[in-house]
């Protein structure tokens, strides 16, 4: 794949991981959609347009028999920590800003994923264990108590998801179809979203602009996001992969500040600059 093309799909997978947060944010502030409904909607979106491009390629391929059962690979434990990750994800930006969760978001996914490589043996230099204790001191700052400090119950749930997304990623680590995983993965994850909708079904507020933030979230954001990551991963080195998704929370900060208004502090700056620059030196540095 020729280099320019690669940076374009690159760029375009991380502007469709911000817009999650964004969209999320814009539907939960500036409609009346519930937190559950978005869940429900951005999932059953997501999964329909990666069943279809399953099925797409499907039918173009000249192996069509191995790869008929490619939508129902996944897992239903992966699929509700799918599940985990898009409800606390949703109901932590009732009250975060969009900057702020994708920072708090990205920064558990790679706690999780190097926290994991910890206990399984790796050795991390010194260098490293700077960027671990850098990234430590930045999420304390964040949370210091203050006019700035996020509400801790919106930040806890952020930092739930962050965790989930991080135990999905290790669960799919290595998957020979990880479009046709995430396809399963995101079917059986409707179940689930589907019966917490019906628990809560006296709760639900519907909005016309909030259900087309969620599909838009779930069919563009979600679905063809993860397509193109995953069309693109294969031609990214290990920490090029890793590193190039330092740019969410930037581009995140970025779409909360020109669509939502959103003023950015500067212990949020602060906080920023040390956790992605933490993780910048640990990623960087693993082998």
């Amino acid at each position: 794949m020729p280099v320019v093309r690669i940076f374009l799909l690159t760029a375009l997978t991380m502007a469709a991981f911000a817009g999650n947060s964004v969209l999320c944010r814009m539907a939960l502030k500036e409609t009346e959609i519930d937190a559950v409904s978005f869940t429900s909607i951005r999932l059953v979106s997501g999964a329909v347009v990666l069943w279809l491009i399953v099925h797409l390629r499907q039918r173009g391929s000249r192996h069509a028999r191995d790869n008929r059962h490619s939508n129902e690979k996944g897992s239903w434990f992966s699929a509700a920590v799918l599940f985990g990750y898009a409800s606390c994800f949703s109901f932590a930006y009732l009250t975060l800003s969009a900057a702020t969760g994708a920072l708090l978001l990205f920064g558990a996914v790679q706690a999780t994923m190097i926290g994991y490589g910890i206990w399984s043996g790796e050795r991390l230099g010194r260098w490293q264990w700077l960027g671990v204790a850098l990234a430590l001191s930045g999420t304390v700052g964040l949370f210091l108590p203050g006019l700035t400090a996020p509400p801790w119950v919106g930040a806890l749930l952020m930092l739930g998801a962050g965790i989930a997304w991080g135990v999905y990623s290790l669960r799919g680590k290595g998957a020979v179809d990880p479009i046709g995983v995430t396809a399963g993965n995101f079917m059986r994850g409707v179940a689930f979203a589907l019966l917490l909708s019906a628990v809560l079904l006296q709760q639900m507020k519907l909005d016309g602009w909030g259900i087309s933030y969620a599909i838009a979230s779930g069919a563009v954001a979600s679905g063809l996001g993860y397509v193109l990551w995953y069309t693109v991963l294969p031609y990214l080195r290990a920490t090029s992969a890793a590193t190039v998704q330092l740019s969410v929370p930037v581009i995140t900060a970025f779409g909360g500040v020109v669509l939502l208004g959103e003023a950015i502090s500067v212990r949020l700056v602060l906080a920023a600059v040390a956790i992605l620059g933490g993780i910048g030196l640990v990623v960087v540095e693993r082998k």
